[in-house]
């Protein structure tokens, strides 16, 4: 779960145990996203999602039937 809010006052009840981390600060700029592809910048994105598209990512062992 991601929670992204300026001075909210989020409620997280677990329903089993958990481990939870917490990062905070300052906006960091723009991000640009496409599928599961974040960037700061554009062009960066766009390569990543050619190279997906392409086949030129080594998928994680036991994951390349998707």
């Amino acid at each position: 779960m991601l929670v992204v809010g300026r001075g909210a006052t989020p409620t997280l009840v677990a329903r089993e145990a958990s481990t939870l981390m917490l990062v905070g600060g300052e906006p960091v700029g723009p991000r640009y996203i496409w599928w599961n592809f974040v960037s700061s910048r554009r062009e960066r994105l766009e390569q990543a999602r050619d190279d997906w598209q392409a086949g030129r990512f080594v998928l994680p062992v036991g994951d390349a039937d998707e």
